[in-house]
């Protein structure tokens, strides 16, 4: 009774302050509700649209509500006064806001604005009327706006005359934005200005701009059309009227403000095309001619000079990069382009040691030493080497093992494709061919060890920002248990699952991997997609040296490295939404993701190497279920285990849907309500795992879950805390069903096996 009788004492204060936000406003004053703009004389949706964009400008902007009820001026008004930076600073001025007075609208300045907006929009013969009304000292504005008729092109007239300048503008109305019978809108016609010239500056006019050319709008053609000249600004500088050609290319490759002086004395390297300038042999010249896209004596383009830059400091040598453009004094049009690169540090250390706590009661530390050459054969080749020494111990519960490993990772990124074709040339990235080599040896000191050891040769490109390619032309991967413990040795013998998680392993073939990412590159679009395609078919060229491709089942496995070689085919699927509701506020999101795993082993393999398997549950999957124990189908270990080892459940095909509204609470705080399904399958009957395989009926055997999380997002690192719990359980006796009327938050056993808090870095997707 206490606990319902504060909860009802709060709600009843909340809901007498949220009923007086006027209690503390100064004497004579008024709070201001915000603006309702009627519109008149339109269409249906043409009035729902136009009033949208009209409340949109109206200033000052009201205090902020959620479901009407004004929560910043309730934490505002709750402190009376501050003193200092505490607690009471925090509540007022962080959560909180000041109210917004009636006083501090201009009803006047904020009529002029709508109508001159109508009117960029076509709206030529607009008029707004502005009033407001007061009622228990709240405020708020009423407009009324009557468009009229909205203007649309009739035509577009280009520059006639034969100038040079007059003909590229020509050559670029094919893909006009002044469409015909479109409205008139003074956006597009800035937009219009700004294509035109970015057309023109890849076509060599360097020395133009936007504000060099007119468009005259003629209003008079009749039943409310228009006719649109573009035309050239008289009195236009002479080098804005012709392209221009690159002449001379001078690089300055190790350029600081410490060398000025002493590079002008420094003679020039000509390869290539380019005078490559540099105190110390630093750089191969040979680096440039490939990273550069300009060449002597070809048309300037801007594409090209963007592009350069990119590249430039994609290479990841440069801490700065810096391109000036000077006209030759000289017979026709050049241009002498000039690159001053101020190069990082060739070699640097970092070591970093952690602490970490697991939810299986281990905690423990690890220390990594990381070694980087930024320059390791002159042309700009990335090396990294890390070392690292981790250890682990369980504290607390039944079962205690110590664990300890260590192991170290050698990379080389060459910033160009070494293969047997040349390819992703002409991005803003450089194509990379990269180089690796790993080693770990991990003990587990009462049950066994591994040791495993990868290689990988592949590639790595960029069309452009949003998507990137990655393909390994040779992965392989091996893995070796040894000093098996005799008790450990007896679960092995007797659980498959769990001996499948230390198999000997040996995985040799190439992989790809696409990635299609459009929040990588900053927009203002409501809808944004994420798509990551993965391909892993191992084995092919040892199945068919072999044999054991057609011949497996008669003549038994092969070995090579004394462990079967992995042949399989692998696909997995992922692809994201992110739907912003408002392009005025990026702070609320609605983000759902699906994934779907299908692998399917061949030949020599008889079923997917574990590492390659499917899993699902845990803080980045399905949140309310424990990490990778869920499924496959309605089989759940819990129902089969008491106390011991629960090992990873694997399977061969895996469907997951999450979604999650995100939403700024205040500040960098940010809290997301979220709903996850999903479940793994093997494709055949598992004695040792009955229900597993799937059928038909696998939508009926799909786990669901749901929660609330809260996030400090401070913009370069995310903390994220979720708590979650299982709305839908396909493993419980008598067959799939829906937990909603088993949620019982006061019973602690009940919390015990249901709530799952996941702490985790970065958001799930």
């Amino acid at each position: 009774m206490n606990r319902t009788s504060a909860i009802l004492c709060f709600l009843l204060t909340l809901l007498l302050f949220a009923c007086s936000p006027t209690r503390k406003l100064p004497k004579g004053e008024t709070l201001y509700d915000g603006a309702t703009v009627k519109v008149e004389g339109t269409s249906k949706n043409e009035r729902k649209s136009i009033s949208s964009e009209l409340e949109a400008l109206v200033r000052p902007r009201p205090n902020k509500k959620i479901l009407g009820f004004r929560y910043k001026l309730f934490f505002y008004n709750l402190v009376d006064t501050v003193t200092g930076k505490g607690l009471r600073n925090w509540v007022r001025n962080k959560l909180g806001e000041p109210p917004v007075l009636a006083s501090q609208l201009d009803l006047e300045n904020n009529r002029k604005i709508m109508v001159n907006r109508l009117e960029n929009d076509g709206y030529f013969h607009a008029t707004v009327e502005a009033d407001t009304q007061t009622k228990k000292k709240i405020t708020r504005a009423y407009f009324t706006a009557v468009p009229g008729p909205q203007y649309k092109i009739k035509d577009v007239y280009w520059p006639g005359d034969s100038s040079v300048l007059a003909l590229h503008i020509d050559s670029l109305k094919d893909k006009t934005l002044l469409e015909k019978d479109k409205p008139y809108d003074l956006n597009v016609i800035k937009e219009e200005r700004i294509r035109i010239d970015a057309g023109l500056k890849d076509k060599g006019f360097f020395f133009f701009n936007p504000d060099y050319l007119l468009m005259k709008v003629d209003s008079t053609a009749g039943e409310h059309q228009v006719d649109i000249y573009v035309t050239i600004k008289d009195g236009l500088p002479e080098n804005a009227q012709y392209p221009y050609l690159i002449n001379n290319i001078w690089v300055y490759a190790d350029y600081t403000l410490e060398k000025d002086s002493l590079l002008a004395t420094v003679p020039d390297v000509f390869e290539d095309g380019y005078h490559i300038i540099q105190s110390e042999p630093l750089f191969k010249n040979k680096m440039f001619s490939r990273t550069l896209v300009f060449k002597p004596y070809e048309v300037y383009n801007r594409t090209d000079h963007n592009r350069s830059l990119s590249r430039l400091v994609n290479l990841g040598v440069y801490r700065f990069v810096k391109a000036r453009f000077e006209e030759v004094d000289t017979t026709g049009h050049y241009l002498d382009p000039y690159y001053f690169l101020t190069p990082l540090p060739k070699k640097s250390w970092r070591a970093v040691l952690t602490g970490l706590t697991k939810s299986n009661n281990a905690t423990g530390s690890e220390i990594s030493i990381r070694w980087a050459n930024r320059n390791f054969f002159k042309a700009a080749e990335q090396f990294t080497f890390t070392a690292y020494y981790g250890i682990e111990q369980q504290v607390s519960g039944n079962y205690k093992v110590a664990t300890n490993r260590f192991g170290g990772d050698a990379t080389l990124l060459i910033p160009r494709i070494l293969g047997f074709w040349q390819f992703a040339r002409n991005s803003a990235y450089v194509p990379r061919t990269r180089f690796n080599l790993g080693y770990e040896y991990y003990n587990r000191t009462t049950e066994y060890s591994l040791q495993s050891f990868r290689a990988n040769y592949g590639f790595q490109w960029k069309p452009r920002i949003t998507t990137e390619h990655l393909f390994n032309l040779i992965s392989a991967n091996y893995v070796m248990p040894s000093n098996i413990q005799p008790d450990f040795q007896a679960r092995l013998d007797t659980d498959m699952v769990l001996a499948r998680t230390i198999e000997k392993q040996f995985i040799l073939g190439p992989n790809y991997n696409y990635n299609l990412n459009q929040l990588a590159a900053p927009n203002d679009r409501l809808h944004n997609f994420f798509l990551n395609v993965n391909i892993d078919v191992p084995g092919n060229i040892l199945g068919l040296v072999t044999g054991s491709t057609l011949h497996a089942e008669k003549r038994g496995k092969v070995k090579i490295f004394d462990a079967d070689f992995a042949q399989y085919a692998r696909l997995e699927l992922e692809g994201r939404h992110y739907w912003q509701f408002s392009e005025r506020s990026k702070t609320t999101m609605l983000a759902s993701r699906l994934l779907l795993g299908y692998g399917k082993p061949y030949g020599n393999s008889f079923e997917l190497p574990f590492i390659k398997s499917f899993f699902i549950g845990g803080v980045n999957s399905l949140r309310g279920f424990h990490a990778r124990s869920l499924g496959p189908g309605t089989y759940y270990v819990r129902n089969f285990k008491d106390g011991g080892i629960i090992p990873e459940q694997p399977g061969d095909m895996k469907l997951e849907a999450n979604t999650e509204l995100r939403a700024k609470l205040v500040s960098v705080i940010h809290g997301a309500v979220f709903v996850d399904a999903g479940n793994i399958w093997t494709q055949n009957e598992d004695p040792a795992r009955p229900g597993s395989q799937f059928t038909g009926k696998f939508l009926n055997q799909l786990a669901v879950d749901g929660g609330v999380g809260i996030r400090l997002d401070i913009s370069f690192l995310v903390l994220r805390l979720d708590l979650a719990m299982p709305l839908r359980k396909p493993y419980l006796t008598g067959g799939p069903a829906w937990v909603f009327d088993q949620i019982d938050f006061g019973n602690p056993e009940w919390r015990k096996e249901n709530l799952i808090l996941n702490l985790a870095i970065g958001y799930p997707f």
